[in-house]
């Protein structure tokens, strides 16, 4: 197994010694609403975490969905003005978690003691654990030429994504920190409409690969556009939970993986 000195490019994230760097990095998700760090693996672990998505493309299970932007079917009861009842497409390939060789660096980083003190104290919590189920915890996420991930909001709380390799065009991730409170039961239906019908401009992050991005999925509308270029988008989802025994549901496991073990 790799280490972590060997996976994260420690000299740009001291992630294991600063604890200023740790301290800069909480205020930064906490005032931005999402933390960007480029660069963040070395060159020689990117490299092969690119070598094992490509060797794993041909075993990715491509779906196409249809949802509300709170990741709901859409209601005929309801109107298609409401912004909440809009249908929206996501389409993309994936790779579950059990089809991820067990020495893939993937692993080593997302069990390393040091990868999830780092991750307690940016988020504030006490600690995160895997999936419970064998498919969730480690995903590989290809977008192919015209695939998307329609405007939505996340189940969970927090969202963990490594970019691994950049279209030539489109699939720019896009995000508003605004228009919604979970905690507080606040969503903004005006705002929200504006944002998905184009009356007011999101922000578009570019995201290169090797860098690691940490949002508040639950709190914050985003998106990320259709892929133009023959050159997939690939990214790799980190998801924890914060507690023990978690399953993806049944319905999402076969929605996205084709399978539910």
């Amino acid at each position: 197994m790799s280490t972590i000195s060997e996976i994260v490019n420690l000299k740009k994230h001291p992630i294991i010694k600063s604890n200023k760097y740790i301290s800069n990095c909480n205020t930064k998700l906490i005032n931005n609403s999402i933390l960007q760090l480029d660069d963040f693996l070395t060159d020689k672990s990117l490299h092969l975490i690119q070598k094992e998505a490509l060797n794993l493309k041909k075993r990715a299970f491509y779906c196409s969905q249809k949802h509300t932007i709170l990741l709901n079917k859409k209601n005929s009861k309801i109107s298609n003005k409401d912004p909440c009842n809009r249908e929206m497409i996501s389409d993309k390939g994936c790779v579950p978690h059990d089809l991820i060789p067990k020495k893939s660096i993937l692993n080593s980083l997302y069990k390393s003691k040091e990868f999830k003190i780092f991750l307690n104290k940016i988020l504030n919590i006490k600690n995160i654990y895997p999936y419970k189920d064998k498919l969730s915890s480690i995903n590989y996420n290809y977008y192919e030429k015209k695939q998307q991930l329609g405007w939505h909001f996340d189940n969970a709380s927090f969202a963990i994504t490594l970019m691994i390799q950049s279209p030539n065009s489109g699939g720019v991730f896009q995000y508003t920190n605004k228009g919604r409170n979970y905690e507080k039961n606040y969503l903004n239906k005006n705002y929200i409409g504006n944002i998905i019908n184009n009356k007011k401009k999101p922000t578009s992050l570019n995201v290169k690969p090797g860098t690691l991005l940490l949002f508040y999925g639950r709190n914050y509308l985003h998106r990320v556009t259709p892929v133009r270029s023959k050159k997939p988008r690939i990214l790799v989802t980190l998801n924890y939970n914060v507690e023990k025994g978690v399953e993806l549901s049944l319905n999402a496991r076969k929605t996205f993986f084709g399978r539910i073990k």
